[in-house]
């Protein structure tokens, strides 16, 4: 629309307008001040086209698809912050403060929630939360093993479990989804959508299925995942209760589960172009995999051997492959209702070795 009120054709409609026998060569007065004014008009034009496409949820963005959203009662969900437990070592007696603050070996910082004081074993657990909010904050088992500013009879820190619910904040892709969701999806009356949209408005969580009368009349099962698209942390399962009992009609007997993961376990030979190392392809394969998987989550219940063949395939470096197996045979594999697949073993190795 706008974007077709181009300076070339600004500069020819100015022009074209002027009276017969005024000068409108190039390097005449009219024709410098005209080109001038058509260049502003230009950029005039296209902040016009700007501003109709973020008058539209479908092609706003940021701050504008925020208000967009507000006026269907949907925000924006921030960004949370990982927590989990840390076990703390070192001498009887010793004092870890509230706040004491424990690193992974890459530099991602947690502080203690709770100030406690070592028992005569020397050993107790503390509870800590990521500094910051954000994915990043999620830590994997045994990765916890930093002190920062040493802290006095203090030796050693570790995590026996990973870290969790750390979230990023919710991306503009995702906001459009919840916000078509509620427009297209009418929720009223505490019906299948109401659910679904309590569900997701929780903090950290990305996608969620509802089975109503699961269990007889008046009962209501909503099955949830995580952001990244895997099972939430118990943690993330309380607040979507807590919020649905909030909201939900009288009556109404709900529960919550986090979906079931079930494990793609994929087995491989691989012939490499030259010059690509092994872990390198690993990586770009572990990588596709996972993408796929996520995008089929709550959409579609098959996990296709042929599409696990093709990312292989179209791996930058891989010229072959022979012996692909997933989950031990080379047929599609159909998730249960409520289910999620993810990425499980990669065993995979140069073909002939």
């Amino acid at each position: 629309m706008f974007e077709q009120e181009t300076q070339e054709k600004l500069l020819k409609a100015m022009l074209g307008r002027m009276e017969p026998g005024i000068a409108k060569l190039e390097g005449s007065f009219s024709y410098d001040v005209s080109s001038a004014l058509s260049v502003e008009l230009a950029i005039a034009y296209a902040q016009l086209e700007r501003v109709l496409r973020l008058g539209f949820a479908a092609t706003s963005s940021g701050v504008y698809l925020d208000r967009r959203a507000d006026e269907h009662g949907v925000t924006r969900r921030s960004a949370a912050k990982a927590n989990g437990e840390v076990v703390v070592t070192g001498s009887a007696g010793a004092a870890v403060p509230k706040g004491t603050v424990f690193a992974t070996g890459a530099g991602i910082r947690y502080a203690a929630a709770v100030g406690v004081v070592l028992p005569a074993e020397g050993r107790a657990v503390v509870k800590v939360e990521a500094e910051k909010a954000g994915a990043s904050g999620n830590a994997a088992s045994g990765t916890i093993t930093v002190i920062p500013v040493s802290v006095s009879g203090v030796s050693a820190v570790n995590n026996d479990a990973p870290v969790t619910g750390g979230a990023d904040a919710e991306s503009d892709a995702s906001l459009l989804e919840r916000l078509l969701q509620r427009v297209r999806n009418q929720a009223t009356s505490g019906n299948a959508a109401h659910y679904k949209l309590w569900a997701m408005e929780v903090e950290g969580i990305g996608d969620a299925r509802v089975f109503p009368l699961w269990n007889g009349p008046g009962t209501v099962k909503v099955v949830v995942l995580n952001q990244a698209k895997r099972a939430p942390a118990a943690e993330q399962i309380d607040a979507v209760k807590a919020h649905i009992e909030a909201s939900r009609p009288v009556g109404a007997m709900v529960t919550v589960e986090a979906s079931q993961e079930t494990a793609m376990n994929v087995s491989v030979q691989v012939t490499l172009s030259s010059g690509y190392p092994l872990e390198k392809v690993r990586t770009a394969i572990q990588a596709g995999i996972q993408s796929y998987l996520q995008n089929l989550a709550f959409k579609d219940p098959v996990v296709r051997y042929t599409r696990i063949a093709n990312i292989i395939l179209d791996t930058e470096g891989v010229e072959d492959y022979t012996a692909l197996t997933v989950n031990g045979g080379t047929a599609n594999i159909s998730i249960a209702d409520g289910a999620v697949a993810v990425p499980g073993q990669l065993a995979i190795q140069r073909a002939g070795e």
